[in-house]
């Protein structure tokens, strides 16, 4: 049970608070908190459950934004985290944003939406689609009427028909002239490669998202060609774990538009799809680089947007780095980012230059970690493949569709 919510600005601020129970919880757990973060820095941001001298905190941060939650009794930490993640999400969405402005200004339906996504502490409604129903969503015209009015509530009359069903993520009496369906296999890829070269960990982060605008009520099934190499799978509410769990099949009846059906990781990859090669010598003072990118293993569509970001040593006094392809941008804070964009046919992008180090070190000690991202549409990188997309009950003229693509996520190389 949670008894309290507080939303928090970058600078600490209590920007919202929300008590859910008849037990009040004071401010000053947000002070303790904030000089908690200010004495150990980032190693305690990275806690996502505390122990403070009062309550166990949950927290998470999204742009900026720290979701605090507190409890004084035992309860599983998870569901404290993922509630937290779906508050944040469900802002996010309705307020198309999430920054210390648009909570400011939204400030009644972010109260309102928390009234209704949670009951005495316990969760409770966190569906998006019925939540909708329930609350409208801010805009221009709503906003001119509680002006005029003087009524800024954006709660709906009626209770939802969906509450009642034994699908409650689903609105009722749904109808399309054409019903469609589309899959989109997103996928993250993290590796660490350390300065021999040698590929230390690679492995895929994954989600399954749906974009479902079918008539009634529709019973899905998904399968895959290869599912046993996914690990750590979770799953929407809509999804009914016992077919997954003996034949490793999808079966669920889909909210209405976009949602994330399940999340998934792929472990112990052996490849990456490009390479850079960064090689750093030093000497009296000065440092030579050179950083050569291409394409290790040909996913067979283009790869783009590829960038290359490194932070260049406190005992750098200046730098001189140029480029035989993209742009070397350094800013003030001495971060480097090599935008390539994508790797040319005729030649393999290649960064060189100099840095001169401060007075009195004649090498540089510190050697930078080079982030890589890069983007490639139609491949899904873990190898995961869908099998086939069946409906039960076939309404007319149903458009099925399918999409992959991958991106870079935590991708280091060491020097």
């Amino acid at each position: 049970m949670l008894q309290c919510i507080f939303l928090l600005s970058d600078s600490g601020e209590v920007m919202l608070e929300k008590q859910l129970t008849g037990h009040r919880v004071d401010r000053s757990i947000c002070a303790w908190f904030w000089d908690q973060i200010v004495s150990q820095g980032d190693s305690f941001k990275q806690q996502p459950v505390i122990a403070s001298p009062t309550h166990y905190l949950f927290q998470i941060v999204r742009e900026g934004i720290t979701f605090l939650a507190c409890t004084q009794v035992e309860k599983p930490p998870l569901m404290g985290i993922e509630f937290l993640c779906r508050v944040a999400d469900v802002l996010s969405d309705y307020l198309e944003g999430l920054n210390e402005d648009v909570i400011k200004d939204n400030f009644v339906i972010v109260y309102e939406l928390l009234d209704e996504m949670i009951d005495n502490g316990f969760p409770l409604t966190t569906e998006p689609n019925i939540l909708r129903e329930m609350i409208a969503p801010p805009n221009i015209v709503s906003k001119m009427l509680s002006v005029v009015t003087g009524n800024s509530s954006n709660m709906s009359d009626t209770l939802p028909g969906a509450t009642a069903s034994c699908v409650p993520w689903r609105t009722t009496d749904i109808k399309y002239a054409n019903n469609e369906v589309y899959v989109d296999l997103v996928e993250e890829m993290d590796a660490i490669i350390n300065r021999d070269g040698v590929l230390v960990k690679c492995e895929v982060y994954g989600e399954v998202q749906v974009n479902s605008h079918i008539t009634g009520v529709p019973d899905l099934t998904l399968s895959f060609t290869n599912p046993s190499i996914m690990d750590d799978v979770r799953f929407h509410p809509c999804v009914r774990f016992r077919p997954w769990e003996s034949h490793h099949i999808l079966s669920f009846v889909p909210p209405d538009g976009l949602f994330k059906l399940m999340s998934y990781r792929v472990k112990k990859l052996k490849s990456t799809p490009i390479y850079v090669k960064p090689q750093i010598t030093s000497d009296d003072g000065t440092c030579r680089v050179n950083v050569m990118v291409g394409i290790r293993n040909d996913p067979g569509k283009m790869i783009d947007s590829i960038t290359v970001q490194f932070q260049l040593p406190s005992c750098v006094l200046s730098a001189d780095l140029t480029a035989n392809h993209g742009a070397v941008t350094i800013f003030s804070n001495k971060m480097c980012t090599w935008s390539i964009d994508r790797i040319p046919k005729d030649r393999a992008p290649a960064l060189s230059g100099t840095l001169m180090l401060e007075t009195g070190l004649k090498r540089l000690n510190v050697f930078p970690t080079f982030q890589v991202g890069f983007r490639i549409q139609g491949v899904a990188l873990s190898g995961l493949q869908l099998d086939k997309l069946d409906l039960r009950v076939v309404p007319s003229r149903l458009y099925k569709g399918f999409r992959a693509f991958t991106r870079s996520g935590l991708y280091e190389v060491r020097s």
